[in-house]
């Protein structure tokens, strides 16, 4: 393996090797990539190996493995740019990354390692051949994870499996960790369903009306957090926003994009701005931070596409988290009593790729008799990522177990995050350790705060 500072810059110039790379793209491809989104050289010499990233990398954490940290990768990623080829170990070592951008929060240098690895993974989805099993298990999420109305489909039959019992003496038995992991896991992820009825397609504000906005039900979240959906109408409602919700609006991309599937992604990117440009909207709400990344990178996506490169720039302009977007127009709904500890979970993809830690905790911290408390290592991923705990179930349990230990330790009663990867993850981990700790959406705690709820209505569910 090349020495880590052969893959240095010098001054504001590319080392030589990067620079003709980086300008092979005319010529035709080089080494693991070829010339569609090839990752940018600019953006690898950007890294000067400084290590401010190692400890915020969780699978560096986990393993110790310098080809496992951020800037690891970047020089796998510049070997490929000098024409080393895509092999099995440069796959294994960008396969391990969750995606969680903690390292580009800590970097000093403002490298873009989000863009690198996200060109990247697109590179290895079209050009590394994968194992059977592998292709098997991707083919089968990706036929199932992006698609609303097939998640529905599986509510019966598991509510069936949780309330007959099986499901917890399947638990003891621990069959399912010994035959088939990967199906252990998601038995272990799936939550407690709910019955909530859809919202209807509008729903007009209280009071004098403040915005339009459109909002996003998603995926999982629609199928298995329907109720978090429901709050949100309420709050938006509540803060005086007609709020929009055309149906079959479909999936954003955000786990295509996040796992290479450009192609994939783009498809539902187009449908979804379809679907909602022309509704009048002033904003665009969502409720899951991995959602949101990526409908605010839509311009960039589909930059591209000469019939929807504005258009998609137009849109992404309007994205807001809710947290976000109640803090831009200001709350204006009472707020009633709610005595309850709460520790707050960054979710990566809230915190790191959006940038949004203060807003939730500005809103949470104006609840009355609200006690917000803070969970040790804030940076570290809970290990949910997406689909990422699917794919490597072992791992990512080690990091549940870790950020499970931190969120018990506080002591705290509820635990409130803003998505619903993490909600999942989080819960499964406590369950493993034995702990009790009830856990909600940030827009539920509003909800029961506005409407007078009381803690039961979230802490005894």
């Amino acid at each position: 393996m090349a020495d880590l500072d052969a893959t240095r810059g010098t001054g504001s110039g590319l080392p030589d090797a990067l620079r003709a790379a980086g300008n092979a793209g005319a010529a035709g491809a080089a080494g693991a990539f070829d010339d569609h989104h090839r990752p940018r050289a600019d953006q690898v010499a950007d890294c000067v190996h400084c290590g401010f990233c190692l400890t915020t990398c969780p699978t560096y954490v986990l393993w110790g493995e310098e080809m496992d940290s951020p800037r690891g990768r970047i020089h796998l990623i510049a070997q490929g740019l000098e024409g080393e080829p895509l092999s099995t170990s440069m796959v294994t070592h960008v396969d391990r990354c969750l995606g969680c951008m903690a390292c580009v929060t800590a970097c000093p240098s403002g490298v873009r390692y989000d863009q690198l690895i996200e060109d990247t993974r697109s590179q290895v989805e079209r050009r590394h051949p994968r194992g059977a099993r592998d292709r098997a298990l991707r083919a089968a999420i990706f036929a199932l994870f992006p698609y609303p109305r097939r998640l529905r489909l599986l509510r019966g039959p598991l509510w069936a499996y949780q309330r007959s019992g099986l499901q917890a003496l399947i638990g003891r038995t621990q069959l399912l960790e010994r035959l088939a992991p990967t199906l252990a896991t998601l038995d272990a992820l799936a939550p407690r369903l709910r019955g909530v009825p859809r919202p209807p397609r509008r729903v007009a504000a209280h009071g004098d009306r403040r915005a339009v906005v459109g909002m996003l039900t998603g995926c999982v979240q629609s199928a298995f957090f329907p109720d978090v959906n429901a709050a949100t109408v309420r709050i938006l409602a509540a803060e005086g926003c007609d709020v929009l919700i055309p149906p079959g609006q479909g999936c954003c991309g955000a786990l295509s994009v996040h796992n290479g599937r450009r192609a994939e992604a783009e498809r539902f990117a187009r449908r979804l701005i379809d679907t909602f440009e022309r509704s009048g909207m002033d904003y665009f709400v969502v409720n899951a931070a991995g959602c949101g990344s990526s409908l605010k990178e839509y311009g960039a996506l589909l930059a591209d596409d000469p019939a929807y490169a504005t258009r998609a720039a137009t849109f992404a302009a309007k994205v807001r988290d809710l947290a976000e977007l109640l803090i831009e127009i200001g709350p204006v709904a009472e707020r009633h009593p709610l005595p309850v500890t709460v520790a707050y979970h960054d979710a990566c993809h809230l915190g790191h790729a959006q940038g949004i830690r203060a807003q939730p905790r500005t809103l949470l911290r104006g609840v009355p008799g609200l006690e917000l408390r803070e969970i040790a290592d804030p940076e570290i991923c809970c290990g949910s990522a997406g689909v990422w705990n699917v794919l490597n179930p072992e791992p990512a349990a080690a990091l549940g177990d870790r950020k499970a230990a931190a969120v018990l330790a506080t002591g705290a009663s509820l635990l409130v995050t803003a998505n619903p990867g993490c909600l999942m993850q989080v819960a499964a981990a406590v369950r493993r350790q034995g702990g009790e700790i009830a856990l909600a959406h940030t827009a539920q705690v509003l909800d029961a705060s506005i409407c007078g709820l009381g803690p039961a209505a979230l802490t005894d569910r």
